[in-house]
């Protein structure tokens, strides 16, 4: 059997250019040939968006041994779609989305785009890890995360994942981490998400902010809890959205007409 190094697909949703991509790639070095597909420029709170109503294009950027990085004119998932569609000489062994600046703990999971590329590519059957720190600067620091980085991207390439399922791990801000927490997403909400002004040629905008809230802010087996008392929070995350619960019950009510 041919022995073939790990192939490991990167994407994000800050951009091919991002401080928290460049650092993925360094932190990864030597566990495989590593190939990035990376969109063109921002594209937060992407999801699992795709482009449907204009062509998509990609474009090399660096080639090295074991290293290549092309950047997108898509969204992250496009990204994915593509690379394994037209760029990718085999299906990777890994995906990975990352790393995000700014945190993507309990529902901020459902808006990510770097999610969306974790997501995309456990649908697909390939394990996949998604990588966030609770920081939204360009020049944030991440290097007290990125040991545990490297080695849950080991441990995931030693041990697989179960069909379905991936990881959603987030990093608090800050200097000194305590170590690894097995979590659970937060229940939390969302609340006053748009501001209204005045525009100057005339009529109302409305600009994109919010206010996060922690509904069980006490849940110590929460992200949230977590990545508020120094932990590295992993949450394994499925694609079937099934509530099984409520099958049974909707079984029991009246719907045939």
């Amino acid at each position: 059997m041919k022995n073939e190094k790990p192939l490991i697909l990167i994407s994000n949703d800050d951009g091919f250019s991002s401080k928290g991509l460049g650092v993925l790639v360094e932190t990864l070095a030597g566990l495989g040939e590593i190939v990035v597909m990376a969109p063109d420029g921002p594209r937060s709170g992407a999801s699992a968006a795709i482009t449907s109503e204009f062509p998509v294009r990609y474009y090399k950027v660096k080639e090295e041994k074991d290293l290549s990085i092309y950047k997108c004119t898509g969204t992250p998932v496009d990204c994915v779609k593509l690379a394994m569609f037209d760029l990718l000489p085999r299906c990777p062994d890994l995906v990975i989305g990352g790393i995000n600046h700014g945190d993507n703990s309990a529902v901020n999971v459902h808006y990510s785009g770097t999610m969306g590329v974790v997501l995309e590519g456990c649908m697909k059957g390939v394990p996949a890890i998604g990588y966030s720190l609770c920081d939204h600067d360009a020049d944030a620091d991440f290097t007290p995360m990125l040991p545990y980085v490297r080695r849950i991207a080991e441990e995931v390439l030693t041990h697989g994942l179960p069909k379905g399922t991936c990881l959603n791990v987030n990093a608090p801000k800050g200097a000194e981490l305590k170590g690894v927490r097995i979590c659970r997403m937060t229940d939390a909400s969302w609340g006053n998400e748009w501001a209204r002004g005045q525009h100057p040629k005339g009529g109302e905008y409305f600009w994109l902010t919010g206010k996060f809230t922690n509904n069980e802010p006490e849940a110590e087996e929460s992200d949230r809890w977590a990545l508020e008392h120094g932990y590295v929070a992993i949450t394994p995350i499925q694609i079937d959205m099934t509530a099984y619960a409520m099958i049974n019950e909707l079984r029991n009510w009246n719907l045939n007409v």
